[in-house]
């Protein structure tokens, strides 16, 4: 069985984390568990000195390196005790070459597969997420550095939190840097304002690990409704100014209620009904700007979708545009606000925000269909492929002796299907149209001749174009619905 880890995590140096490491490790000894001390820095501190009395201490190994010797924790001694619970000071250490490991880190990987609880101290300096920033606030690089992803496996994370006027004082009084570096330490690493902002930093990180905890559990136990912890509020992206307006109504919602901010677009997934990409920027640009977080999704339930991303990201506030629809629109493909109120169930806070009367409303246009939904290369190459193919076809119809009017339409509407696969409608429908003349002007008797003798015949060709022309439509939906939502995974592997 594996052994359990515990890290006491630190804002900076001195705050306390070694002593309650020790202070743990007492209280389990005195339970009856057995406990030992595979490592501890004390670095000259009395009081923490002090704790190491009463408890079972692993003498270090000297390891040789380039003609001195140094010591390290005996990593195969204490494997060889078994205890049943070890502390390890100082997460981050860079191991001197010659022992098992090049990081304490994996000692105590190796004591928690041998089935030994840890206890061990990290500062939020050498996490490895965050030590780019804490090098920006401070000025100082911190080389050696944990995976976060080794810290976040930890049962338990406890933040040793102090404030920063109470950690300056402990350094004045000399109980964390000897008394010769006390002015130097207090007027760059230890200055109040670095300080406040490596604690508020750790408290974020912090809130991350819990709010990660937070949603394996609800993953682990398939809860889809919305918990009221860390507030979140989602908002409806779609274009234009207005919304923008909505945008920033939603940004101040957002800091009034301490809110993380978060922005969806949903695109529909026919790939017709969507904002132009210059004005859809224009807004995703605003909510960066305004510190909020981008989603995309395809789908063709706007108000479903907008529903299941706010319950997926835990949020519990969706903030919503006014349906700009006239009323017989509306009643003719529903009201997305109603939808998404039906749909929330009381678990999530739907606000509905109306357009400013100071603004104009959007001139009304007619939504023309875009007739050319692939580039201009495929464009023009599937009506390329449509002179040559039909001509070649019907060339070998002819000379096979097999030639018929039913063996005709069928060959004819595998050309429509592919030629509106690469092409789109408009080369589809310009296949159909041609292929129909062709079959009438050579297999349809009288041949060569517009007129249709046989009534059937007649009505197999009128059907054949409506086919051909439906199936082409069809197939341009198809392939626009693909071209979408290969666009959307482009856009969030952008963002991620």
């Amino acid at each position: 069985m594996r052994g359990q880890l515990r890290i006491y995590l630190g804002a900076a140096p001195g705050v306390g984390k070694t002593f309650a490491m020790l202070d743990e490790g007492h209280r389990r000894a005195e339970r009856g568990t057995d406990v030992v001390v595979g490592l501890v820095e004390t670095h000259g501190r009395a009081l923490t000195a002090a704790q190491l009395a009463g408890l079972e201490v692993v003498p270090r190994r000297s390891v040789p390196y380039r003609g001195q010797t140094f010591e390290e924790m005996d990593l195969p001694a204490i494997l060889r005790r078994r205890p049943a619970v070890v502390l390890v000071d100082e997460l981050a250490h860079t191991n001197i070459p010659g022992v098992e490991h090049e990081k304490r880190w994996e000692d105590v990987e190796d004591l928690l597969a041998a089935g030994i609880d840890v206890i061990s101290t990290v500062n939020l300096q050498h996490l490895e997420s965050v030590n780019d920033v804490v090098a920006a606030i401070t000025g100082t690089v911190q080389r050696e550095t944990v995976p976060d992803s080794f810290v976040r496996h930890a049962q338990q994370v406890q933040l040793v939190d102090i404030t920063p006027e109470a950690l300056r004082r402990r350094m004045a009084h000399g109980n964390i840097y000897p008394a010769e570096r006390v002015d130097a330490a207090l007027s760059n690493f230890f200055r109040q304002g670095n300080l406040a902002a490596l604690r508020e930093l750790a408290l974020l990180w912090l809130a991350d690990r819990v709010d990660d905890e937070l949603q394996a559990y609800r993953e682990r136990h398939q809860i889809s409704h919305a918990w009221e912890t860390r507030e979140r509020l989602v908002v409806s992206i779609t274009g234009g100014e207005a919304a923008q307006q909505l945008i920033r109504r939603a940004a101040r919602m957002a800091t009034r209620a301490r809110a993380e901010l978060v922005g969806v677009h949903v695109r529909h997934d026919d790939g017709l009904r969507r904002p132009s990409d210059e004005t859809l920027n224009h807004s995703v640009e605003l909510l960066e700007e305004l510190d909020g977080r981008y989603i995309e999704v395809v789908d063709s339930d706007v108000a479903a979708a907008l529903v299941s991303v706010a319950r997926a990201e835990n949020a519990t506030q969706l903030v919503i545009g006014a349906d700009p629809k006239s009323r017989v629109a509306t009643f003719l493909r529903g009201s997305i606000v109603a939808r998404c109120v039906a749909l929330a169930r009381g678990d999530l806070d739907v606000h509905v925000i109306s357009r400013d009367s100071s603004e104009p409303a959007p001139p009304r246009s007619i939504r023309r269909f875009p007739l050319r939904s692939v580039s201009p290369s495929r464009f023009w190459g599937s009506l390329l492929l449509t002179a040559v193919a039909l001509p070649v076809l019907t060339l070998a119809l002819l000379h096979s002796g097999l030639a018929s009017l039913a063996l005709a339409l069928s060959s004819f509407l595998l050309v429509v299907i592919t030629v509106a696969a690469i092409g789109g409608l408009v080369p589809g429908l310009v296949g159909a149209l041609t292929s129909f003349l062709v079959t009438n002007w050579e297999f349809a008797p009288p041949v060569h001749t517009f007129t249709i003798a046989n009534p059937r015949d007649f009505l197999a060709l009128v059907s054949y174009l409506g086919a051909a022309a439906v199936v082409a439509g069809f197939v341009d939906v198809a392939a626009r619905r693909s071209s979408a939502a290969a666009r959307a995974e482009r856009d969030a592997l952008g963002l991620a």
